[in-house]
């Protein structure tokens, strides 16, 4: 069967006008060549796949990640806080409790929540913040998961198919992470929080393990760390870094706020690390930041205040923001974690 080999680059004659006059047609399209690329990767998967299964799975993730975009896109400007915990918990429990009042607590420090829109712990957070400060990320399950009260009919609940689409929306649109005491959903989403944030997969954010006074879950998994991967060489003492453990909602919300004190975002520009500040830094404190942060810069590499660079002319907001540029190495993120840290204290 002949077909036209198609290619990215605008080498494919009347098909790219084809594709051009359809994104005219359509009107209202925001960066036509990104659309045009996906137009291409959709005809490209059906000329290379005859699996029919295939297809619907690229079909329907693109259609969930799509519809993500457009439940979060008006909120993008408001930090929000997913919180994972067991579906399990009764609302009897200590804990429950906890997760109640942790949900009011960061809608009065003026955050939004995004839970997996279920029961337990789920529940008690979205029932805290109360439903217009609730995103709902369900997923399709033959048990157990159900839209809990708080958030079932809420406009800013989503249900997934793929658990890997709903992880993007837990951690994409997250600020923070915090998670309570739970099963394996929930040490999944914690293992994999802390691999993308150890391997700068995920830009550096406060991540909370929180526990009810004198529990011992968190801690015996910290332990399980120390005491197995550490000593094995299997992760480095600085990953111990990229979390918090605490046993109350107050030094929770506390260890959230502090992080974002001072610094504000981050992003690469022609290899250079960017960090925006919502205050301004000393040059002494700059100083002792090229000082005391050394081993984490390139050679000759070093700490500086800075303008904003050309290429972040595309978010105008961040225009005013003050700058540090750092010759990062891109390895050790659990020491540019401390870096935040510190920069955050001056």
């Amino acid at each position: 069967m002949h077909f036209m080999k198609l290619n990215f680059t605008r080498n494919n004659g009347p098909m790219d006008d084809s594709i051009d006059r359809m994104i005219e047609l359509a009107g209202g399209i925001n960066n036509t060549e990104i659309i045009r690329e996906m137009i291409l990767t959709a005809l490209k998967a059906g000329q290379e796949n005859y699996e029919k299964a295939d297809l619907k799975l690229m079909n329907s993730t693109l259609k969930e990640m799509r519809f993500t975009s457009k439940i979060f896109g008006p909120y993008r400007n408001k930090r929000k806080v997913t919180v994972f915990g067991s579906a399990r918990t009764q609302p009897g429990e200590p804990v429950y409790k906890m997760a109640q009042l942790f949900g009011q607590k960061l809608v009065e420090a003026g955050y939004m929540v995004i839970t997996g829109g279920g029961g337990g712990i789920m529940q008690a957070v979205n029932e805290g913040a109360g439903p217009e400060h609730s995103f709902g990320v369900n997923i399709q399950l033959p048990f157990e998961q159900h839209p809990n009260p708080t958030v079932e009919g809420n406009p800013r609940l989503i249900t997934y198919k793929y658990f890997f689409n709903r992880k993007v929306a837990f951690l994409k649109e997250a600020s923070a992470v915090a998670l309570f005491p739970g099963g394996f959903g929930t040490l999944d989403e914690a293992m994999e929080t802390l691999t993308l944030i150890q391997t700068g997969k995920h830009n550096p954010l406060p991540l909370v393990l929180l526990d009810e006074p004198g529990g011992t879950y968190w801690a015996r998994w910290i332990k399980f760390f120390h005491e197995e991967l550490l000593a094995e060489g299997y992760i480095n003492a600085s990953d111990f870094y990229v979390f918090e453990r605490v046993d109350s909602v107050g030094s929770a919300v506390e260890r959230i706020n502090r992080f974002y004190k001072r610094y504000h975002s981050l992003r690469f520009v022609d290899k250079k690390l960017v960090i925006r500040l919502s205050s301004s830094i000393s040059e002494q404190a700059v100083h002792e930041l090229n000082e005391g942060f050394r081993d984490i810069l390139l050679p000759q590499g070093r700490i500086c205040l800075s303008c904003p660079f050309p290429a972040e002319e595309d978010e105008p907001e961040l225009a005013g923001f003050p700058r540090l540029v750092i010759d990062f190495n891109r390895k050790d993120f659990g020491i540019l974690r401390k870096l935040i840290d510190a920069i955050n204290e001056y």
